[in-house]
């Protein structure tokens, strides 16, 4: 059987579904998905651009299917896995948790409540949201892969980022904790914390205008292709790895965090105060 064989690569000829898939880290999920055999089902709150990716999945010889999905939505998310359950005719072998915005710019006391709750309602819910609908299938089938996309802001903690650390924090919590719960059971996870990308994200996010320039200028310098994350990614969750830090500064900051964490502290909080992150900068 599949299931049994732990060394069957989990992102070859997989029936998957991606959650923001429309453009950035999500389509280049669906594409190298696609490109390694799978059929997709390319799910984003934005149709047209969920039916672009998957017209590059199909002029590339690939099978894809486009469907809206807000994943802040329960109910949504719970129509992606019906509608995606009668196309694959079977539950889904690999399930990416992807969608998500930019938030950010504010102090904790300044930034509106509102803008908490958007950014927890698709970057943390949206995820919560996925794996309730697509774990239990898995579970049932005793086979596949889940993949939720986080940030090393899980671990970063940059001033003046709280609603975004949060959220992905508690994605990273979450894959954990899945993963301890599924072990055994031939579904394996994976969670990435990936730094700077190449994508739009910063496009249709709450971010202030400064706080916008700045990660705009350290994507342009120091981002990788959405790609290169995406590939890395698969490689790593077909090795059966928890963690996916795919960036020479994300695995500086993450084991800087975990061996002084205190020193890591205190230097985030120097440099918000020195640097382009203060009130005057």
């Amino acid at each position: 059987m599949i299931g049994l064989n732990s060394g069957h690569r989990r992102s070859r000829d997989a029936n998957a579904v991606v959650t923001g898939a429309g453009s950035g880290i999500g389509q280049a999920f669906a594409v190298e998905i696609a490109r390694r055999g799978g059929s997709v089902v390319v799910s984003d709150i934005n149709e047209s651009a969920a039916q672009r990716t998957v017209d590059v999945i199909t002029d590339q010889g690939g099978k894809a299917m486009a469907l809206r999905c807000d994943v802040s939505s329960p109910q949504e998310v719970a129509v992606l896995s019906r509608e995606a359950q009668g196309w694959f005719v079977g539950p889904p072998t690999l399930v990416v948790n992807n969608a998500g915005v930019g938030a950010g710019g504010q102090m904790i006391g300044d930034t509106p409540l509102e803008d908490w709750r958007w950014t927890m309602g698709i970057n943390l819910w949206g995820v919560v949201h996925g794996c309730h609908e697509f774990v239990p299938l898995l579970r049932a089938a005793g086979y596949g892969g889940i993949i939720n996309v986080a940030s090393a802001a899980a671990f970063g903690a940059a001033p003046r980022m709280a609603q975004y650390n949060v959220s992905k924090a508690g994605v990273l919590a979450l894959s954990e904790t899945l993963s301890a719960e599924l072990s055994g059971t031939g579904v394996h996870v994976s969670v990435v914390c990936p730094t700077f990308v190449k994508t739009n994200i910063l496009d249709n996010g709450r971010i202030t205008a400064d706080l916008t320039a700045l990660a705009a200028r350290l994507m342009r310098l120091s981002g990788v292709s959405a790609t290169r994350v995406a590939r890395t990614t698969l490689d790593a969750h077909d090795r059966g790895a928890l963690y996916v830090v795919p960036q020479p500064d994300a695995k500086a900051a993450w084991a800087m965090k975990r061996h002084l964490p205190r020193t890591y502290t205190r230097g985030a909080g120097l440099l918000a105060r020195v640097g382009p992150l203060n009130d005057g900068g």
